[in-house]
């Protein structure tokens, strides 16, 4: 089999995959639980047989050749695919912080600072080399690139805090973060080397697309599997994330309204003039039983 026929028939398993993927995870109601994903599953699902047969059109000789149509199609999908990543991610930290209710609040509130601050970066490095429909990609790449780097750091963070959490490893929140973070590995690390080294490129995109069908797998594999019940929370008072959590639910609330009663001015002049009256009467009694 030449490499050109096997690319071929990994690329015909892809579309098979997200389908999959789709029909399980709207048959296990998961998209009641996790709604950015759903969106995102159900623009893979449909644009990727679409996309395929417009490019197939456009190569055959009898199809128009511009790749107008393609060029569209396929960074319109990139580019809805970066926004919703986004709120992919936001919805893994919230549910990932669901029994924290304190931390889940703030953290959120931070996390979303977070994106607006990805999101003015991108912008702002964008080069002006490219004018017209040429810019499109540049800013859909460049979205792309700050939210695979914040599936790596809400990968890293939920791997470093599973514990803290009470996550378990079979939460599907879980494995969307794996799966996620797998893939911005992957796109990390096949743009360094392919840029570096033009030999590797074909063995490269073997190994890219095969990660990309292992991180499917994956999502499949949790889909499928039963459901854990997150449990509640349990953790001793002295120990530091309920301190945390308890201080972050305190953050924002307004608290009890004390109603302050303001005295005349002359009141506690008042009592000082009726405290030094019954002093010097009260002397004036001793005295006069002593003369006695």
């Amino acid at each position: 089999m030449s490499s050109q026929l096997a690319m071929s028939a990994l690329s015909l398993v892809e579309p098979g995959l997200w389908a999959v993927l789709g029909y399980l995870f709207w048959k296990r109601k998961l998209h009641r639980r996790f709604q950015a994903m759903g969106y995102y599953l159900a623009l893979r699902v449909v644009s990727e047989p679409l996309l395929a047969g417009v490019y197939y059109i456009q190569s055959q000789p009898w199809g128009r050749r511009d790749y107008f149509l393609y060029f569209f199609g396929y960074w319109a999908v990139y580019l809805a695919s970066a926004v919703l990543l986004f709120f992919v991610c936001l919805e893994v930290f919230r549910s990932a912080l669901s029994g924290l209710p304190g931390l889940m609040k703030i953290g959120t509130v931070i996390f979303r600072w977070a994106i607006v601050v990805s999101v003015v970066l991108t912008f702002s490095s964008i080069s002006l080399l490219h004018r017209g429909f040429a810019v499109i990609p540049d800013i859909s790449i460049g979205l792309m690139r700050s939210v695979s780097l914040l599936e790596l750091c809400l990968l890293a963070f939920l791997c470093l805090s599973l514990n803290a959490l009470r996550l378990s490893i079979r939460d599907v929140a879980f494995g969307i973060a794996l799966g996620f973070g797998l893939l911005a590995s992957n796109d990390f690390v096949a743009v360094s080397l392919m840029s570096h080294h033009s030999s590797l490129t074909a063995p490269m995109q073997f190994v890219h697309e095969a990660i990309i069908l292992g991180s499917l797998g994956i999502w499949i594999t949790y889909c499928a599997l039963p459901q854990t019940v997150r449990k509640p929370v349990m953790m001793p008072v002295s120990s530091t994330i309920f301190r945390w959590n308890e201080i972050a639910s305190a953050l924002g609330h307004t608290g009890t309204q004390i109603a302050v009663v303001q005295q005349p001015a002359n009141s506690f002049f008042l009592t000082d003039v009726e405290k030094v009256v019954e002093k010097v009467l009260t002397r004036n009694l001793h005295g006069r039983e002593s003369e006695l």
